[in-house]
């Protein structure tokens, strides 16, 4: 059950993403031009996690600007993708129209989605930065499930909750906050999010709330969903630089000498009857 101060908070979120899609499109960690170009947004390890989308239904959750889904659409999936900020999809919507791609994208709160989408899809995916907006993991785990096709698959590659502890101060990595938090943090966000820290853009300053969650919980809840775990992943790479001390390596971002994880990859299965 969502209470109705997060469904205040989740509406704040909405209003910031809204706000900040405009600067998604000029980011560098979309870098929207080398994808008009050709280039493929999804990276190593998503790419590992999904395998072979030819032919095949795909539904991506929290889509952001469409890049990722307009990049497995030109993989051959039949995707369909889903994001509450309509800023965002709007901007989606142009880049598929630009490029010819078929991709349907819907602007829809995920809790909301079983009562705007009546279909079932092989995959369900999801990628970075989502989790931590969904007061409620469980009720998400249902509406992965109720989106499952059986026998088909949803793959959860996603910054490690443990990143969220920790801050960079004088060059090291200082302990912050606690992983064990029960209600959401309120966070002052001033910049939009780049390849690098220092390619960030400024945009107003206001209000966004995250959730916290663990492995654990993600685990659970998809199980819970009737969900079949296949593959549990904690790797030092990330996808773009969070601290300023991380370092590139063509594919990724990682600390110096690989201390902690830094995304984790999910992958379960919705069993035949």
């Amino acid at each position: 059950m969502i209470s109705d101060a997060d469904r205040e908070r989740m509406a704040s979120n909405r209003q910031g993403w809204n706000q900040r899609a405009p600067a998604s499109l000029r980011s560098t960690y979309f870098d929207v031009d080398s994808f008009k170009a050709g280039r493929n947004t999804l990276h190593t390890i998503e790419r590992e996690a999904l395998g072979d989308v030819r032919g095949r239904s795909l539904l991506e959750l929290q889509c952001s600007i469409g890049v990722d889904a307009l990049s497995l659409a030109r993989d051959g999936a039949r995707v369909t993708a889903v994001d509450y900020a309509a800023e965002s999809i709007a901007i989606a919507r142009g880049l598929a129209e630009e490029l010819a791609l078929d991709v349907r994208f819907v602007c829809s709160d995920v809790y909301e989605l079983p009562h705007v989408l009546d279909e079932r899809f092989d995959i369900v995916f999801t990628s970075s930065g989502v989790l931590g907006c969904l007061p409620d993991l469980a009720a998400w785990g249902r509406v992965v499930a109720h989106f499952l096709n059986e026998g088909g698959s949803v793959h959860v590659v996603e910054i490690h909750p443990i990143v969220h502890l920790f801050e960079q101060v004088d060059g090291q990595l200082k302990l912050a906050r606690s992983l064990f938090k029960d209600g959401p943090y309120q966070w002052r966000i001033a910049a939009a999010y780049a390849r690098q820290v220092s390619e960030q853009e400024a945009v107003a300053p206001h209000t966004q709330y995250t959730w916290p969650w663990r492995v654990a919980d993600l685990v659970t809840v998809l199980i819970e969903a009737g969900l079949r775990i296949d593959r549990l992943q904690e790797v030092p790479v990330d996808i773009r630089q969070r601290f300023p001390m991380m370092v590139g390596d063509g594919d990724g971002w990682r600390l110096p000498g690989d201390p902690l994880p830094l995304a984790v990859v999910c992958s379960a299965t919705k069993p035949s009857q």
